[in-house]
């Protein structure tokens, strides 16, 4: 039977080619992952920001991306590294993008996690960058 209490620490990287079913991939492996390490009550809102996450590193760049999950101190860390090293848009107010077709991506983000950001990042000889966050386990 697998362990149901959070280890110390861990992470796992996943890596994307650019295509669309890398989102639901994406979530199933998050979701599997959270659920083996006792996390379930974080699946929903995860699952949620990692596939605005990963939807917008392969709608928005023509490179490879990368879904990087990690736990430490209590802290779940999400982020989804892409080969556009351009800074993602400024998150805008839910209510302004209610009927908006697109731009809910970082202001989802935003509103989910107790904090976010970017930094400008290389993987495997690509340049990019990594948007993450974290969500506590409270």
């Amino acid at each position: 039977m697998p362990e149901t209490t959070p280890a110390p620490s861990w992470e796992y990287s996943l890596s994307l080619p650019n295509d669309l079913r890398a989102v639901p991939i994406s979530r199933r492996t998050l979701r599997l992952i959270l659920t083996m390490y006792g996390l379930i009550h974080l699946v929903d809102t995860a699952e949620l920001i990692a596939s605005e996450l990963v939807s917008n590193a392969v709608l928005h760049t023509k490179g490879p991306a990368a879904l990087r999950v990690s736990w430490s101190d209590g802290i779940l860390r999400i982020g989804a590294w892409d080969a556009n090293p351009e800074p993602p848009d400024p998150p805008r107010d839910l209510t302004e993008l209610t009927g908006a077709e697109n731009g809910r991506g970082t202001a989802l983000v935003r509103d989910c996690a107790d904090v976010w950001g970017w930094h400008p990042l290389s993987r495997s000889g690509h340049r990019g960058k990594y948007v993450w966050c974290d969500l506590p386990a409270a």
